[in-house]
């Protein structure tokens, strides 16, 4: 029995928290168009009409901690987030899309100065801001609309505002990612939210992800930092939508502790229901990154069991769903065993006996099994192309739709 449940809400939906997001105009419009927007009340108008900014806040000081990309390669909003996050404690989240601000000169100082105008606007210390940035890579961030955008944003943050602030971290998405979660701890309800984007440069080790969780769990920055941990690596880290890990990645979370619970210090029992929710909330997402992957029309999901070990089941399962021509049969619908089987042998992972390995495909549709002890089996092609899925790695078939995106991303 799950010792939780999921409700309607996002990142506003625990205690303590407000937010919003608006159409700043980062990638296209001047500071001039918006300060004409926001003189006439008008914050949502801007020329590409795309939420753009978010600003996410906490009526407190929050325990708080964050993982990030492990590409060597980092957006300077990394850098000043983990500066920040030293001391464990956040009140504020601003992002934008529309730019990485990665790659850049003056990275670091345009990073540093959206956490002190979202400070400023806000009354909180600048040190308190986590700041992430999401886009095209290698383009100076322009300032002017975020300056702008924070102070409209600050007069709007709301409880019913955290949809919109799914909206507006949105790059290539073609849905918001949204979710909370309810469970006891300690007698009382505990609830956890949050908002993802992801569609695109999605590999291990996240990829272009951004994920803003919050909770109202009193625990402290230390067990937040190790439930994350945890919970992203059987779900985040176990996503791949097309091989590249991404700048820019940033999964932060901050807890009020409105809840009233016991304040976990330690891997006790509450502790453990609180990853337990988590988790669950996070392989949520990974389901739904996964199944928006850039002109996907298929969410693959691998599960491997009978595995020598828990590294090598999931080492196994993540070569099958990052192998292209795996990705590129399921987008045909071709249930080539051969495929699977090859990325199985070069994954690395140690497999004592390949005559005992048995592939099935598995749908809505039904099920199929086109692999026995190693070798292939005959099986109704037409049953087949119904039936190409099955879980614990996550990933999208490869389209022809993948490289138009991708072929003109920043034009």
């Amino acid at each position: 029995m799950n010792n939780y449940t999921f409700i309607n809400g996002g990142v506003t939906s625990p205690q303590g928290f407000t937010a919003n997001g608006i159409c700043a105009g980062v990638k296209q419009a001047t500071s001039a168009v918006i300060t004409k927007a926001i003189k006439a009340n008008d914050s949502a108008v801007i020329p590409n009409g795309k939420r753009d900014l978010a600003l996410i806040a906490c009526d407190k000081p929050c325990a708080a901690a964050a993982i990030f990309t492990k590409n060597l390669v980092k957006s300077d909003t990394i850098y000043v987030t983990q500066k920040h996050l030293e001391n464990g404690v956040a009140q504020a989240v601003i992002v934008n899309s529309g730019n990485a601000n990665a790659c850049n000169p003056d990275g670091y100082e345009k990073a540093e100065a959206m956490a002190k105008l979202a400070a400023n606007a806000l009354g909180i210390g600048e040190n308190d801001v986590i700041v992430a940035s999401t886009g095209v890579i290698g383009q100076p961030l322009p300032l002017a609309p975020i300056e702008s955008g924070v102070n409209a944003l600050k007069n709007i943050l709301s409880k019913d505002g955290g949809t919109n602030a799914a909206e507006a971290i949105m790059t290539t998405d073609t849905v918001k990612k949204e979710w909370a979660v309810q469970t006891v701890i300690d007698g009382k309800t505990v609830t956890i939210g949050g908002i993802a984007k992801g569609s695109g440069m999605i590999h291990i080790n996240m990829g272009t992800t951004l994920s803003f969780v919050t909770t109202d769990a009193a625990i402290s920055a230390q067990m937040l930092r190790s439930a994350l941990i945890e919970a992203a690596d059987v779900s985040y880290n176990m996503v791949s939508v097309d091989g590249d890990t991404s700048t820019n990645d940033t999964l932060a979370i901050l807890a009020s502790g409105y809840a009233g619970n016991k304040e976990i210090t330690g891997k006790n029992e509450d502790y453990y229901i609180f990853l337990e929710a988590l988790t669950a909330a996070f392989k949520k997402v990974a389901r739904l990154l996964a199944s928006d992957g850039e002109g996907a029309t298929k969410l693959l999901i691998c599960n491997v069991s009978g595995a020598a070990d828990e590294k090598a089941a999931k080492t196994i399962a993540k070569s099958v769903i990052c192998s292209s021509l795996v990705k590129a049969a399921m987008f045909g619908a071709d249930a080539n065993c051969g495929r699977i089987l090859c990325a199985i042998g070069y994954s690395g992972a140690q497999v004592n006996d390949i005559k005992k390995i048995d592939v099935l495909y598995k749908s809505s549709a039904g099920e199929i099994p086109v692999c026995q002890n190693g070798c292939g089996l005959a099986f109704d092609e037409e049953k087949a192309e119904k039936s190409t899925s099955s879980a614990e790695a996550y990933g999208c078939d490869l389209t022809y739709d993948y490289v138009k995106i991708n072929g003109d991303y920043r034009t």
